[in-house]
């Protein structure tokens, strides 16, 4: 592991595995910041292409931790251990920010003191080309719980997390292999209100075969963090009752496309009954 910065503001996490043809984008954009006091912690999870030749390059200027393959919330969840800022913000290493991404939202929480997390609004690109996402995608401000049900309205690249409040909602799922993020914005939004910078300043770059989101049978991840949110205790009566409704139309979907594909026995264990679909 390369020397650690005193005292940082701000901990920025990117973790890694296999992306050596885009890596070094990100972890420019991060360097580029106008802002400056922060370190940067990369986490290679297993990498086997030339990840470790393009870390080494930076030197000290950015902290590195090499792991074997563990997925993206153990090796998150590594980079928040070795952090030390009162400040996390993720970064996906297939995604770019903007120059002044780190001192909006700095900016931001000097003026809201009892804010605990926001996230800035992004641009996408797909294949190299700009889309504009679809209105049901639209990051809303506030307690976003409900709206955040159906979707993952949260990007890990546009957040900035004050380190204290994974004290309180826990770290990454480790048993998730995808969805890991939906998971914890759930945990953290049934209780806290996210906040919207409502300014681009993400570049979100998909289309590539090795994205989390292009997992087939993503639902089954969801419906998952759905069950795990629905036995916390930590629903009020009407949040109970949409994430119990979201449940139900997610294992159905799930279980028609089981029942389409001759999964007979997966499409009966999903298959909605009373309140409990997709339970162990």
């Amino acid at each position: 592991m390369n020397k650690k910065r005193e005292n940082p503001l701000v901990s920025v996490i990117i973790p890694t595995f296999n992306r050596g043809w885009i890596l070094k984008e990100a972890i420019d954009s991060v360097l580029a910041q106008n802002f400056k006091d922060f370190e940067l912690i990369v986490i290679d999870d297993g990498s086997t292409d030339n990840t470790r030749d393009i870390l080494n390059s930076y030197k000290d200027d950015i902290v590195t931790f090499s792991q074997n393959n563990r997925g993206v919330s153990a090796a998150r969840n590594r980079g928040i251990a070795l952090s030390s800022g009162r400040f996390i913000a993720f970064l996906d290493s297939d995604d770019l920010w903007m120059p002044n991404k780190l001192s909006t939202q700095v900016v931001f929480f000097n003026e809201n003191h009892d804010a605990l997390i926001c996230q800035t609004d992004e641009i996408w690109i797909r294949n190299n080309v700009r889309v504009n996402p679809k209105r049901r995608h639209k990051k809303l401000s506030g307690m976003i719980f409900e709206h955040s049900l159906n979707l993952c309205m949260v990007s890990p690249s546009a957040v900035m997390i004050r380190r204290k409040l994974f004290d309180e909602v826990g770290l990454f799922d480790e048993d998730l292999p995808a969805c890991e993020d939906y998971d914890l914005w759930l945990r953290i939004s049934c209780i806290y209100p996210v906040y919207l910078i409502d300014t681009p300043l993400v570049i979100k770059r998909g289309g590539h075969g090795d994205q989390l989101s292009r997992l087939p049978a993503l639902d089954k991840y969801r419906i998952k963090a759905l069950n795990k949110i629905i036995a916390s205790s930590l629903l009020s009566g009407d949040q109970y009752r949409a994430a119990i409704k979201t449940l139900k139309e997610k294992c159905a979907i799930y279980a028609n496309g089981c029942l389409k594909r001759g999964r007979a026995d997966e499409a009966l264990f999903y298959k909605p009954i009373g309140d409990n679909c997709g339970k162990p």
